[in-house]
């Protein structure tokens, strides 16, 4: 399969389920998850800062631009690995044509710690990668980009053990997944000119189609695929 079939099946998920695919990636991204650039956090550069104390009357909007900013690191430091479980659990339940809903967002709390450590892990991990030049680092990022939807769909798997799952998953498929994504530049691109509404829409089709590409690596290799889960 390549990125048209992916992007395919991601389409056929969300053809009656826009509404709820752009409400949940909403929330998942308010809340740390990551997923796309709606502008949420504010970034002034020097010269807006300094004209801003100048001005008595506009140091209470500098004062919230700050505390919103701060408000949603915050958020997104300790919610946004174990949301960012919650929404890939909506995205395989979409994708599978299970019941999806919001409150999808919320079934992984209880594994505050597993989603924090891969958060924090795959951060570090991307990083150090990043300190030889970016191409390492970016590589690194594919090489983990399925722990995420591990870990959701194994709930005796630790942070450590999905990104060691990762590398197996995405050995010889990295490219494959980098060119997925670079299918969605023009998507992308033409959010950025909407002053990024259009990713609104872009977003839950792309990684609507990240998970394609996860399910399809489970399919075909049995070895990836989830455990069994035990009936009541």
């Amino acid at each position: 399969m390549y990125a048209a079939d992916f992007r395919q099946r991601a389409r056929l998920a969300l053809r009656t389920r826009w509404a709820p695919a752009v409400l949940t990636a909403l929330v998942a991204s308010l809340l740390g998850a990551e997923l796309f650039p709606l502008d949420l956090q504010i970034q002034l550069d020097p010269t807006q800062i300094q004209q801003l104390l100048l001005n008595p009357t506009l140091v209470p909007i500098f004062q919230g631009m700050v505390a919103w900013s701060l408000t949603l690191a915050i958020i997104g430091f300790f919610l946004g690995g174990v949301t960012h479980l919650g929404y890939c659990r909506f995205q395989l339940n979409l994708l599978d044509q299970k019941p999806a809903q919001l409150s999808d967002l919320f079934s992984q709390f209880h594994r505050f710690g597993a989603g924090f450590c891969l958060n924090l892990l795959t951060g570090l991990f991307i990083f150090l990668w990043s300190l030889l030049l970016f191409v390492p680092g970016l590589i690194a990022a594919y090489r983990y980009a399925m722990a995420p939807y591990i870990l959701a769909e194994d709930p005796g798997c630790t942070a450590s053990e999905a990104l060691a799952r990762s590398t197996e998953m995405m050995r010889g498929y990295k490219a494959r997944l980098f060119c997925l994504d670079l299918s969605f530049f023009g998507w992308r691109l033409l959010g950025i000119l909407t002053l990024g509404i259009g990713n609104l829409w872009v977003s839950p089709y792309s990684t609507l189609s990240t998970a394609a590409f996860y399910r399809w690596r489970c399919q075909e290799n049995p070895a990836f695929a989830p455990p069994a889960q035990e009936t009541p």
